[in-house]
């Protein structure tokens, strides 16, 4: 039996206004849309096709925090995949991918953002909503040199 959990989420759409609420996990991202609790108690359907992101949020106090820490000011730490991913209407976001291909959605992809200790904990974007995903590098994940084998008659010193 798979565990659910209800996260806090706030739905950036593309024509339309932002909306805040709750999202069961796993159950909640069906193969045409997203099901939303309202804080009012409404049960909303969203279809990927008007869905730009659903950010998973600390509180909903912070309001619409979309248009923030975007980008990677530096190189990122985290292990992944670093990709830029394109919307329709020529916005972008960066963000790191799991590096692990049994995590790939077929109805979009979540990132982890620029900054997680922002609002945002991480965003999933429907591949709908994107024109292109550029990857711009995978960090972490290195393997260990091959061992040189030593000549021989050469002492070991250590």
């Amino acid at each position: 039996m798979a565990l659910t959990t209800n996260k806090k989420v706030f739905v950036t759409r593309f024509e339309r206004e932002s909306v805040q609420g709750f999202v069961q996990t796993p159950g909640g991202f069906t193969a045409d849309s997203v099901e939303l609790l309202t804080p009012a108690g409404a049960l909303l359907r969203l279809a990927y096709s008007e869905v730009k992101a659903v950010c998973f949020v600390r509180d909903f106090d912070g309001g619409d925090t979309w248009r923030e820490h975007r980008s990677f000011a530096s190189r990122p730490k985290a292990p992944g995949i670093w990709v830029r991913l394109v919307f329709q209407d020529e916005d972008s976001t960066e963000g790191i991918l799991a590096n692990n291909l049994m995590l790939l959605e077929s109805n979009g992809f979540f990132i982890t953002p620029p900054d997680p200790t922002f609002q945002n904990q991480r965003i999933f974007v429907p591949r709908l909503a994107l024109r292109e995903v550029q990857v711009i590098g995978v960090i972490g994940g290195r393997r260990k040199a091959a061992a040189t084998p030593k000549p021989e008659g050469q002492l070991e010193m250590f």
